[in-house]
C-alpha cells in the first residue's frame, strides 16, 4: 500500500513539472478573477492560435509561458462562456509581468518587463491624439452633410486629408527614432499600409541589421517587395 501511494506522489508530481516552460514568461494578477481560463496567444500568419493556457479558481493570479525566438504581438484572453476580452502586448525573451482589472479588463492594463511594450505605449499615446482629431472630423462632416454645407465639407475633406498624412509622417519619424526595436518594424506594418512605399522603405532601410532579421523585419521587407512588383506592373 505504501509502495502504492509512492507511485501515485510520484506520478502527481511529474504531471504537476510537466507543465511548458519557456524563454517568456508572462505572469501577474487579473484583480477580481477568480474562475475562468486566460489563454496566451499569437498570430501564426493570419491565424490566432493558443500557445499556453491556464485554468484559474479561487485565485486571480497566473503564469504563462512560450518560446520567443523573436519579439512578437501577444494576446492575454480571458474567455468566458459569453465573452471575449483580450490585452495586447510585446512579448520577448525574459519576465513579463501584466496587472488588470477584470471589470475593465484590456482597457488599461500594466505591463512591465518588455521593451518593445513601452515604445508601443508610446507611440499609441500619439495615435490616440490623431485619432481623436479624427473623430471631431468626422462629427463635423456628419453636421456640415445635414446641413448641406458642401462647401464646409469640401473644407473638412482637405483637413482629414493633411490629417492622415501628418500622422503619416509623424509615424515615419518615430519609428525612424527606434531603429533598434522590433516595435518600429512592427509599427511600420501596422500603420503605414496605405502610406506611399517610399516611407516604408525608408523605415526599413534605417533598422539595424537584428531588427531587419527578426520576424517583423523580415515581413516588412516581404511588404515592400510585393508592393513594388505590383507597381511595376502598371
Amino acid at each position: 500500500m505504501k509502495h502504492l501511494l509512492l507511485l501515485v506522489l510520484l506520478i502527481f508530481v511529474t504531471a504537476c513539472s510537466s507543465k511548458k516552460e519557456g524563454n517568456m514568461i508572462v505572469n501577474g494578477q487579473i484583480e477580481g478573477l477568480k474562475k475562468g481560463t486566460l489563454y496566451l496567444q499569437k498570430m501564426n500568419d493570419t491565424t490566432l492560435v493558443s500557445v499556453d493556457s491556464i485554468s484559474l479558481l479561487g485565485t486571480d493570479q497566473f503564469t504563462l509561458t512560450d518560446n520567443v525566438a523573436s519579439p512578437q504581438v501577444y494576446y492575454l484572453t480571458f474567455d468566458t462562456n459569453t465573452s471575449e476580452k483580450r490585452i495586447m502586448f510585446f512579448g520577448e525573451q525574459g519576465i513579463i509581468t501584466i496587472t488588470d482589472k477584470l471589470e475593465k479588463f484590456g482597457i488599461n492594463p500594466k505591463i512591465s518587463g518588455s521593451k518593445n511594450q513601452l515604445v508601443l505605449e508610446d507611440y499609441f499615446t500619439m495615435r490616440s491624439q490623431f485619432q481623436e482629431k479624427r473623430l471631431y472630423l468626422l462629427k463635423a462632416n456628419f453636421d456640415a452633410q445635414k446641413a448641406k454645407n458642401t462647401k464646409q465639407q469640401d473644407s473638412i475633406q482637405k483637413a482629414s486629408e493633411n490629417l492622415l498624412k501628418r500622422q503619416y509622417l509623424y509615424t515615419t519619424n518615430f519609428a525612424l527614432s527606434k531603429p533598434d526595436t522590433d516595435a518600429a518594424a512592427y509599427i511600420a506594418l501596422s500603420e503605414l499600409t496605405n502610406a506611399n512605399v517610399k516611407l516604408l522603405d525608408t523605415v526599413y532601410t534605417s533598422l539595424s541589421e537584428n531588427v531587419k532579421n527578426s520576424l517583423y523585419g523580415k515581413k516588412l521587407n516581404r511588404f515592400i517587395e510585393n508592393i513594388k512588383k505590383e507597381e511595376s506592373k502598371d
